[in-house]
């Protein structure tokens, strides 16, 4: 879930047990996004995939921070095409060629992990990959310029920079941003997906963030439905939307969302993340 740029008033650093009681939580999030994209498929009800992911966060002990959160009625966002975020699930099915986000999120222990995957439903093509696969790589582009940034600022000039370099005709949701994360589920800093005068404070050990770029086939303009929650692109043309929960540690860099805690996308990068113990 993307706040809507609601501040707090300081970032949050983690101690190496909060860190590790994050990792907890991402990984039950990381279960319920596993569960939920086995069951994007042409027919599916977007309201049995919310009751999927709600029941394998709650059989783990843990529970889904969305629900109820400002008043949002369920565990997941499920966003479907011209739908950016915030996709309210509902009795909608599901059909072939149908880009599909998911956002998810669990509160374990009193921490948060926040995460988010897009597919295609279905018969796919050429286009809707691409806008898939570009989105994919710029979420991973950004975590590995948080293994090494000063400031993260450099988060959205990384992201910026990937999806620039790889299909100039996109463009990047500019209203909605990542987060801070943690003992709430959006907190300090807010973390931009472009480049901008503002570089955001100094990256600490201990600062875990939620990165997750929204990238759309075409204007970057949005409009939010009568439910005051489903956000759409003006122009009609569809969006795809990343995310993963990520630590810096004095260490180095620990996926929180990610099984492998991001080893395979990062090695890739030249980047060796550092293990939550």
């Amino acid at each position: 879930m993307v706040p809507r740029l609601a501040g707090y008033r300081r970032v949050e650093l983690k101690t190496p047990a909060q860190v590790s009681a994050m990792r907890a939580s991402g990984l039950v999030t990381a279960a319920a996004l596993e569960k939920v994209k086995h069951l994007l498929v042409p027919g599916a009800r977007a309201r049995e995939i919310d009751a999927a992911a709600e029941q394998v966060i709650r059989a783990a002990g843990a529970a889904p921070n969305f629900l109820g959160y400002d008043g949002y009625p369920a565990s997941i966002c499920l966003s479907l095409n011209d739908v950016v975020v915030h996709g309210i699930p509902s009795d909608q099915v599901l059909r072939s060629g149908d880009i599909v986000s998911v956002d998810c999120g669990a509160v374990l222990d009193g921490w948060h992990s926040d995460a988010a995957i897009t597919v295609v439903v279905g018969q796919t093509d050429a286009r809707s990959e691409v806008l898939v696969e570009v989105t994919r790589q710029a979420l991973w582009d950004g975590i590995a310029a948080f293994a090494k940034a000063d400031r993260v600022g450099q988060i959205g000039e990384a992201i910026e920079a990937s999806v620039e370099a790889a299909e100039p005709s996109f463009g990047i949701a500019r209203e909605y941003t990542g987060h801070g994360i943690g003992s709430a589920m959006h907190m300090e800093p807010d973390v931009l997906n472009f480049a901008s005068r503002y570089h955001g404070p100094k990256v600490r050990p201990g600062m875990v963030l939620a990165i997750e770029p929204i990238v759309v086939e075409g204007r970057i303009e949005t409009s939010v439905d009568s439910d005051g929650w489903t956000v759409r692109t003006v122009d009609g043309k569809r969006a795809a939307h990343w995310e993963h929960t990520v630590a810096r540690t004095a260490g180095g860099i620990w996926v929180l969302t990610a099984a492998d805690g991001g080893a395979d996308e990062l090695a890739a990068r030249g980047i060796t993340p550092a293990p939550i113990a």
